[in-house]
């Protein structure tokens, strides 16, 4: 998926969401903007939950289709519609690959798999939306174990970043849910209840 100039995306939806603006430079080029910003005109409730709905899909790196798909199945499917739509979001195969730590991105999660760099119960899987289950295991395949993706890991793995609801065995090079992934609004950058304002309108 084509995101496009990624620090001036997120200095338009005010948070940094990608890698690369998650830096001192834009940290204080959002603040040399704070004072343009407060004398703007209020923002519609429209654009408020539009911005909000773009910082979640891009988050994620995942279209709107997929995104529109989420929201009406959490709707549906649950009278706690925001709980479930987490929990979806961060199931999905690449997010779990980026939670264990083996990528520093979700993009580069997404190409793992989609690259079939990634085992799921013994079986390569190439499809970063699959919805990874407590019973599944993850594991890095076999021949990609010496590929440049996973050199250093040992070294450069962050076990402390891992949540609670995830594990990842570095001897074994494989990981699994403990439980369903949990929703912590202080790590969101983003607000889903104004995401599901936008989808009701």
């Amino acid at each position: 998926m084509k995101i496009g100039p990624k620090f001036k995306i997120a200095k338009r939806l005010g948070a940094p969401i990608f890698e690369k603006t998650q830096t001192q430079k834009f940290a204080l080029s959002q603040a040399r903007g704070g004072k343009t910003l407060k004398r703007r005109a209020q923002v519609s409730d429209y654009k408020r939950q539009l911005i909000e709905k773009q910082k979640m899909r891009l988050t994620y790196g995942i279209t709107e289709k997929q995104l529109r798909r989420y929201v009406d199945e959490s709707l549906t499917k649950s009278h706690q519609p925001i709980s479930l739509l987490m929990s979806r979001l961060e199931s999905r195969l690449d997010n779990v690959v980026y939670r264990m730590g083996l990528a520093k991105t979700r993009r580069l999660a997404r190409q793992m798999v989609a690259h079939g760099h990634i085992v799921v119960n013994g079986r390569k899987l190439s499809i970063p939306s699959y919805k990874v289950t407590p019973a599944d295991v993850i594991s890095v395949r076999e021949g990609s174990k010496n590929s440049g993706l996973f050199v250093g890991l040992a070294e450069n793995h962050d076990q402390a970043s891992i949540p609670a609801w995830a594990s990842f065995d570095l001897k074994k090079m494989e990981g699994k849910l403990s439980a369903q992934p949990t929703y912590d609004p202080k790590e969101a950058m983003f607000d889903p209840e104004q995401v599901f304002e936008f989808y009701s309108r």
